[in-house]
């Protein structure tokens, strides 16, 4: 893993760009730092390049976008920084239910529900039943997510539905995971220098390619991404062959 620095400036072609992209969105915290600004602040300008990128991906024809937004992990941090992102959460959902609706992006929310305030999963539902026909990008959020969990999930719904221990097949835990009908993820991207997977679609990117990018996100701009795209289009994807 390498870390990928500013080289291309041309838009790769459309053939050669990933079908799936996952999107750890790091570094909010440590922008806001840096500037004298409580970390609440860098959520919010880190909402915003969110919104951005999006819909630049999905003009660029990804098919799949998925964003690490909260993680299993994050009810550990300050109870006031959770209760902030819970309301920039709430502010997207109302957005996509209007901003957005001028958007050809189907929005779906991955990970487990059950913690979140109840207006929330509800505005969640309604934003999914709301794109539900769209047809341009899907976009996955992922909230109150862990790899791991989501795989224990699969397992969990496999038992339930009675699948006898010989049945178990690796199709038959991705038929059952979050993502299930989803293409794998081809391009995970991480911005703000780390070189962490952090629990994040751990049974998704067994083959996927990684590129980790010295910016914090809320500084994160399409022409980053586009030089995330380049660095993918220049590998040679071989799954485990030669």
């Amino acid at each position: 893993m390498q870390l990928f620095g500013k080289k291309d400036k041309q838009q790769v072609p459309q053939e050669f760009l990933p079908r799936h992209v996952g999107i750890i969105m790091d570094g909010n915290g440590r922008w806001a730092k840096k500037r004298g600004l409580p970390r609440t602040a860098g959520h919010v300008t880190g909402a915003k390049v969110f919104r951005t990128i999006a819909k630049y991906c999905d003009r660029r024809g990804i098919e799949v976008l998925t964003v690490y937004a909260f993680s299993t992990e994050n009810w550990k941090r300050p109870q006031a920084e959770v209760d902030s992102i819970m309301n920039l959460l709430r502010d997207y959902l109302k957005e996509s239910l209007s901003d957005f609706k001028h958007e050809n992006i189907r929005t779906r929310f991955i990970g487990d529900r059950s913690m979140l305030a109840e207006d929330i999963q509800a505005l969640m539902a309604e934003a999914e039943e709301a794109t539900a026909e769209k047809t341009g990008m899907t976009l996955n959020i992922a909230v109150n997510y862990g790899g791991r969990d989501e795989i224990v999930h699969a397992v969990r719904t496999l038992v339930a539905d009675g699948v006898l221990a010989e049945a178990v097949t690796a199709e038959a835990v991705e038929s059952r995971l979050y993502t299930a009908g989803q293409p794998e993820v081809d391009l995970i991207l991480r911005p703000s220098g780390e070189f962490r997977l952090s629990n994040y679609l751990i049974w998704q990117s067994a083959y996927a390619e990684y590129v980790f990018m010295d910016v914090l996100w809320p500084d994160f701009t399409e022409k980053d991404l586009e030089e995330a795209f380049s660095e993918y289009a220049r590998r040679n994807r071989r799954f485990g062959g030669v």
